[in-house]
């Protein structure tokens, strides 16, 4: 078994952090500045700006742009599993609930994650305020690690916490596959997206179900692994996968590996 995707998302992740932490960025990950010229700024923060502020900077619109079409090629929800600092912490609760073998406790409907984006945006508009941000985890933790003032780690402990339980003792992948807005969000902006992971080996598969149990979001494997007989491209095409690379990691058979929506084996 392999990791070199997971640790070269490890690597990206610290990298980014790192861009911080050296003073080559400014800000943090919901609004940043790089080298003094490179605006960045996370689509869904511009959006909830929009919506509470009713205007937007030209600064702010365009870092969104910029980030919104990175992401839109290589996948939106790549920035849950590439960048998202809660994506160790969600990784460490999977890797102990399968060691504890620990069962699903409660079963979540993966809409509610679009409904809480809902809720987010109409809280935006209703209150003339970004509200979600105040209590988002992703924000909280990135603020802490960046900052990192004794209260702003103490918060981003607290978040942290409060996911890793979550998705330990509650529900698997709770947070990032059920709830979090911000995945929602990136998920429809990658629903078209470029890269994607592709089953291309999948005549060699032996059944060992390694990749669904590492798979984040196991739902996206079945079809385009075993739908062959019925026609169906190996290309990984559901917007809810994250191009982690953790199926190609574990694969002995090398049945996966990363290509685009438009590869045909």
């Amino acid at each position: 078994m392999s990791i070199k995707w997971l640790l070269a998302r490890r690597a990206v992740q610290l990298g980014v952090l790192g861009l911080f932490w050296a003073g080559i960025a400014k800000g943090n990950l919901s609004s940043s500045l790089t080298l003094g010229t490179l605006p960045l700024t996370d689509p869904l923060s511009a959006v909830q700006a929009l919506l509470a502020h009713h205007t937007l900077g030209t600064t702010a619109l365009l870092g969104a742009v910029i980030v919104a079409a990175a992401y839109a090629l290589v996948g939106g929800r790549a920035y849950c599993a590439w960048v998202c600092p809660l994506n160790a912490v969600t990784d460490a609760a999977a890797w102990l609930r399968r060691r504890l073998g620990l069962k699903e406790t409660i079963a979540l409907d993966r809409r509610m994650r679009f409904w809480v984006l809902a809720g987010v945006l109409l809280a935006a508009a209703a209150a003339g305020t970004m509200a979600w941000e105040m209590v988002n985890p992703v924000a909280m933790v990135s603020r802490g690690l960046i900052a990192g003032t004794a209260s702003a780690l103490t918060m981003a402990a607290l978040a942290a916490l409060a996911v890793f339980l979550f998705d330990l003792g509650i529900a698997a992948n709770g947070w990032c596959g059920h709830l979090c807005p911000v995945g929602a969000f990136y998920h429809l902006l990658g629903r078209k997206s470029l890269v994607r992971v592709t089953a291309a080996g999948r005549d060699a598969c032996d059944n060992c179900m390694d990749c669904f149990q590492v798979c984040p979001e196991r739902h996206v494997i079945a079809a385009p692994l075993r739908g062959k007989a019925k026609g169906i491209s190996p290309v990984i095409q559901s917007a809810d996968c994250t191009n982690c690379g953790r199926c190609i990691d574990v694969c002995s058979k090398t049945v996966f590996r990363f290509g685009s929506r438009f590869s045909r084996d």
